[in-house]
């Protein structure tokens, strides 16, 4: 089979997927604008929140997450557990490299580059912040990057799992290690809870949608009629969903701009960082592109939710280090869709998967 199949036509980037940067700079200023004129809604909305997960974000989330699940020929996900090499790669850069570049760029900016400009107290807690960034590699919101890049969603579902049970085991020690405290607690229940609502949820919908309208309607149907029209919803969540993240974050962005930016500048070095690192490598193991570019991705994002909630707990929510994780907030959406531009345009770099299998 040459060519492809409606569900992997309906993952091209159209019109507003080839745009989407520049809806994000304008969700950035509408939604910094709502904060300023509403800062009651803001204060509203924020408060609507389980054990550090948002009510609100999580329900935009699933609806993020729910049409791109339904896209996923689950039998995918027991072909990529099948395949150890990229498993291998991301367990890699995830634990025994991603924490230790994030340890010393974020010493190199705020205890050198950065130091005249920032109180030395308020330079740990910047660090600590980016620190507690760097051990908790992305869950949820890596499923929208390999979406989009027409990467192999058995794979990225595989990965996700894998690092959700990672992180139980390695968080609490390698922060303890890097950050030098003792006593880290992992946010068990923040974990479980946005694993839950951004992942389990719309998956356990995602796969009955799909084998149920198949079996009573078709695979035609299925993907011709239904999925034709389940991208736009994606797209409108993530934009809602950025919309509501800086109208919650907009008076932080407003009254430190210096400071947003002078974390901005390393975690955006190490997000490039680690996804060239493990897009190299992901070429000397001779991956596919729809194994490599999930491979790099989720190593470059991060699960800044249970981030967030680490640094409140150990340092306060008006620390510089819960600041650090809302900055990882503000920089993730941007960033890793230039990475997935950056995948796109280089997928001739690596061999394609066979058609069906998600590839052309």
């Amino acid at each position: 089979m040459s060519t492809q199949s409606v569900g992997e036509k309906a993952r091209e980037l159209g019109f507003f997927e080839r745009y989407l940067t520049l809806w994000v700079i304008l969700c950035m200023a509408i939604g910094i604008g709502l904060g300023a004129l509403f800062p009651g809604a803001a204060e509203v909305i924020n408060s609507l929140s389980i054990e550090q997960v948002n009510i609100p974000i999580a329900i935009l989330l699933f609806f993020m997450m729910y049409p791109i699940m339904v896209q996923i020929d689950f039998r995918q996900v027991i072909e990529a557990g099948k395949t150890p090499k990229p498993v291998a790669l991301t367990l890699v850069i995830n634990w025994a490299i991603k924490p230790f570049t994030m340890v010393f760029f974020a010493w190199l900016f705020m205890r050198v580059i950065f130091a005249p400009f920032i109180p030395e107290n308020m330079a740990d807690e910047y660090m600590a912040g980016m620190i507690l960034l760097g051990i908790a590699p992305c869950t949820a919101m890596v499923l929208v990057w390999s979406y989009l890049a027409r990467a192999n969603m058995g794979h990225t579902l595989v990965m996700v799992a894998v690092n959700s049970l990672t992180m139980l085991f390695l968080f609490a020690p390698l922060g303890s290690f890097l950050l030098g405290i003792s006593d880290i607690v992992i946010p068990f229940v923040t974990l479980a809870l946005s694993i839950l609502f951004y992942v389990g949820i719309a998956l356990i919908a995602g796969y009955f949608t799909r084998t149920q309208l198949i079996k009573s309607r078709g695979i035609e149907w299925y993907e011709s009629i239904f999925l034709k029209y389940t991208g736009k919803v994606s797209m409108t969540a993530l934009l809602l969903t950025l919309i509501t993240l800086f109208m919650l974050q907009g008076s932080v962005i407003l009254s430190q701009p210096l400071v947003i930016l002078m974390i901005a500048v390393p975690l955006t070095i190490q997000t490039f960082f680690i996804f060239f690192l493990a897009y190299g490598a992901a070429k000397m193991l001779k991956l596919t592109y729809e194994d490599a570019a999930p491979s790099a991705m989720i190593g470059a994002s991060n699960h800044f939710e249970v981030a967030i909630a680490t640094a409140a707990t150990l340092f306060g929510i008006a620390s510089g280090a819960s600041l650090a994780t809302v900055v990882g907030v503000l920089i993730e959406v941007p960033v890793m869709l230039m990475l997935v531009r950056i995948c796109l345009k280089t997928k001739h770099w690596f061999p394609r998967k066979r058609a069906g299998y998600g590839g052309e």
